[in-house]
């Protein structure tokens, strides 16, 4: 399975709530910080909420 590679690029400064929820699930929480995740529709569901404050790139395994 792929693998996406999450960078936060933005502040979740002014963010609601739902959002500053999905950064924490995806292991974000300050500018810069990155993770890799499976590529799964959970995870798609979360990137969506927070497209504007991060990155995604695909990672080869």
């Amino acid at each position: 399975m792929a693998k996406l590679k999450i960078t936060q690029t933005r502040s979740k400064i002014g963010g609601k709530e739902k959002q500053h929820a999905a950064l924490q699930s995806l292991g974000l929480g300050r500018i810069g910080k990155s993770t890799v995740r499976e590529d799964r529709p959970e995870v798609r569901g979360q990137i969506t909420i927070v497209a504007h404050l991060v990155s995604v790139e695909e990672v080869a395994e």
